[in-house]
């Protein structure tokens, strides 16, 4: 998040979009709930009618997989009208003219034709956003996976710039991560590309530092993505993988070919708090410790760093992960000898400025949100101030591009996933008590008119078929959902709904098509 979450609260604009707050982020909705009660405009792009879309002052039922016009539609509609904040894209930005050329074609009308939402409620959408004094956008995955995810994210970017809504308290460009330490992993460099803080492995002083640290040479060249890397299995071109607190046996976009990928591989190791559905295909499962039952940090989704600390041991012989690695590592005749995860902190603060000021002694009295470059320094509420990481933010003219799937006689329907409020990704944590007693299992969210039309009625099991698999599940009929349009959720393993979606990526960030494929249903 470029903003910090009790920012939230003081937005008087929040464009709420690909994201069902109130099920996926409730305690983030609090914050948007006080901001609604004080005044705020809430706006929510979705295409289904969601309770929090309901919250919304106004609700923009797009059609899936066209964010990008819906926004360039807006950006025509705030320069056309002379609302943008020239001072900002001035002294701030760069190539917003080509940018302005780009979202020229992109009128209200003729993005009503392509997303469904009328142009007049784009006008007024457009108008109050950049007419607000504190505007905040917040996205998640609704936003990113799709083949044209990282070109949704510029064109978001570019509306809050051309806005000068970002560099603000209370505004900004904010994606909700999905779990308690995602933001952490990343800033860690569990990304193919970069180490700690994000430093590009192509930079040879990064290189040289790390490697003097670590008394080893660090590759210059980028490694692949979990999706490359499953595809890379199936193919024989991986031979081992050690996967540690991921089930992409359900989580990952068609899951079949994950499943044999999995199955080709000549050894596997899952590391993990419980048996998962991917531990199931594993020839060694070392068994970790949970949050509650180690000592360290996590980095949440407003990059704030918080301790972590023990409160019960672990059972049998689980060990901490990184207890783990560096018993490993030892074993591989690699010498990783740390002592306790504050001596890990240490190293990490040595080799990563963003996090450079940033200690146990420090997190005892509170979180710190990073960049926090030294020990005086009191860490940072929101980003770009004063200026981008780059100097200029970089105004991307960026195109509305159809999903890779769309309906046809043969699959007429759009099937999306996403979470439920009660459970949590693939249900490992949340599937084990109270929470599953609550939602035991799922169901297909289908429009009545598609259903009479099927003369399926409520509860009948249906059947889910895509280009790559199906599966069966009850059917829940509502209005929720639109005509032509499903949804179903992927935490549960008797209906797994990540053996239908598509693996075809986004050719920046290499994420799958998760939230669109082209299915069919039947009795």
């Amino acid at each position: 998040m470029t903003n910090s979450i009790n920012e939230i609260s003081g937005a008087d604009f929040i464009l709420a979009c690909g994201t069902n707050t109130a099920d996926c982020h409730p305690v983030i909705s609090y914050k948007i709930n006080k901001a609604v009660r004080d005044g705020a405009k809430l706006v929510v792009i979705d295409p289904r009618t969601t309770d929090f879309a309901g919250m919304g002052t106004e609700h923009l039922q797009l059609k899936s997989g066209t964010d990008i016009a819906l926004f360039n539609g807006m950006a025509n509609v705030i320069i056309n009208e002379n609302l943008w904040n020239k001072e900002f894209v001035s002294n701030r930005t760069e190539d917003f003219e080509a940018f302005k050329d780009a979202v020229a074609k992109y009128t209200p009308e003729y993005v009503e034709e392509i997303t469904g939402v009328p142009a007049e409620q784009i006008k007024a959408v457009a108008r109050a956003y950049a007419g607000a004094e504190r505007a905040t956008i917040l996205y998640t995955m609704g936003i990113t996976q799709h083949t044209t995810g990282t070109h949704n994210v510029f064109s978001v970017a570019n509306l809050s710039m051309l806005c000068g809504q970002i560099g603000r308290e209370s505004t900004g460009v904010n994606p909700l991560r999905g779990q308690n330490n995602v933001q952490g992993a990343c800033d860690m460099g569990a990304l193919p590309n970069v180490l700690t803080g994000y430093q590009g492995i192509a930079d040879s002083a990064a290189r040289e530092k790390f490697g003097k640290a670590w008394n080893c040479s660090i590759p210059e060249k980028a490694g692949i993505t979990v999706g490359e890397m499953m595809n890379a299995a199936f193919h024989g071109d991986i031979k081992a993988m050690f996967i540690m607190g991921e089930n992409p046996v359900l989580s990952d976009a068609d899951a079949g070919h994950v499943a044999e990928g999995l199955k080709t591989l000549d050894f596997l190791v899952v590391q993990d708090i419980f048996l998962t559905e991917t531990a199931s295909f594993a020839d060694v499962v070392l068994p970790a410790a949970c949050f509650a039952e180690k000592d360290g940090t996590f980095s949440n989704t407003e990059r704030r760093v918080q301790r972590i600390r023990k409160a019960v041991d672990p059972p049998g012989e689980a060990l901490a992960d990184w207890e783990i690695i560096c018993r490993l590592a030892n074993a591989m005749g690699y010498q990783m000898n740390y002592s306790s995860p504050e001596e890990i902190l240490g190293e990490i603060a040595g080799l990563t400025p963003s996090y450079g000021g940033i200690s146990f002694a420090r997190l005892e009295e509170k979180g710190i949100q990073w960049p926090c470059p030294t020990p005086d320094h009191p860490g940072t509420a929101f980003l770009h101030g004063k200026k981008f990481n780059r100097g200029l933010g970089k105004f991307h003219a960026v195109e509305h591009i159809p999903p890779d799937e769309v309906p046809d006689a043969d699959y007429p329907f759009i099937f999306s996933t996403g979470r439920r409020l009660f459970h949590y990704h693939t249900g490992t944590m949340t599937r084990k008590g109270m929470l599953d007693e609550h939602m035991p299992s799922d169901y297909l969210e289908i429009n009545d008119n598609d259903a009479e039309r099927l003369s399926i009625s409520e509860g009948d099991k249906v059947k889910v078929t895509s280009r790559r698999g199906n599966i069966e599940i009850p059917a829940r009929l509502t209005d929720t959902v639109p005509p032509g349009f499903v949804f179903a959720s992927f935490h549960f393993s008797e209906t797994p709904v990540n053996n239908l979606t598509n693996p075809k990526l986004d050719a920046i960030s290499k994420i799958p098509e998760l939230k669109i494929c082209a299915v069919n249903v039947t009795k």
